[in-house]
């Protein structure tokens, strides 16, 4: 099933001055597609885009999971002040109409697992970076989207909570969820990522498996970074 259809023609913040242009992929059941390319090449605006977040956009944008939602997972952690971890929780929970029963076990059993069980009542905005991610994707992952929208995961965290999230991410593409994943730590893409999009200067340079971008590199064996070095046409 096809969970995320994107096709933009051109979107930007005001109408004629298009910050992204001629941008399309999709994403399905079980599918980790990364969203990749160098800093100004429009992956944030297009999760923006995604998102429904930018005041222009010609183009379409389809969610067509089940449930027809998304988690988010940015890559600046965003809290309200006065807000402990489990208040963030329980609205969370609130606004996707989670049961009790349901928010509590899935709260408990994250919080548990990502090592925040003794601080859920804490204000996570004192919080490292790394602690103040964790608790973003236990929100993300509370209200078990179609699709996951994950902007630079990796930043903060340590390996054990990589790990977690990982597991995480595996565990929700088994039972059939997509995530659309940006991130600059190519070598771990290479690893988890099904296929991938590659963004430059606002704009799709390609996109596929590693075996196809290999193909169109005319690398064959070649690691991500090399791949995309060459197509990007660095030195």
């Amino acid at each position: 099933m096809e969970l995320l259809k994107v096709d933009i023609n051109n979107a930007g913040y005001s109408k004629g001055e298009a910050v992204i242009r001629d941008i399309d992929f999709s994403l399905r059941e079980g599918e980790l597609v990364g969203l990749i390319g160098p800093n100004g090449s429009g992956k944030s605006t297009t999760i923006k885009a995604i998102m429904g977040l930018l005041p222009y956009l010609q183009g379409e944008i389809v969610f067509g999971g089940p449930q027809k939602h998304y988690g988010y997972i940015p890559e600046q952690p965003i809290f309200y002040d006065e807000l402990t971890v489990w208040e963030h929780l329980e609205l969370a929970a609130s606004a996707y109409a989670l049961s009790r029963r349901e928010f509590q076990e899935r709260a408990l059993e994250l919080l548990k697992r990502f090592r925040l069980h003794d601080v859920k009542h804490q204000l996570p905005v004192g919080f490292s970076k790394g602690m103040q991610q964790k608790v973003m994707l236990i929100i993300a992952f509370l209200i078990d989207p179609d699709v996951f929208i994950v902007d630079e995961p990796f930043v903060g965290l340590d390996p054990r909570a990589t790990k977690d999230f990982l597991q995480l991410l595996e565990t929700a593409r088994r039972q059939g969820a997509g995530v659309l994943m940006s991130t600059h730590v190519l070598d771990t893409a290479e690893k988890i990522c099904s296929s991938f999009v590659l963004m430059a200067n606002g704009k799709l340079v390609t996109k596929g498996n590693l075996e196809e971008i290999r193909e169109q590199s005319k690398l064959p064996g070649a690691s991500l970074l090399d791949c995309f070095s060459l197509l990007l046409g660095d030195d």
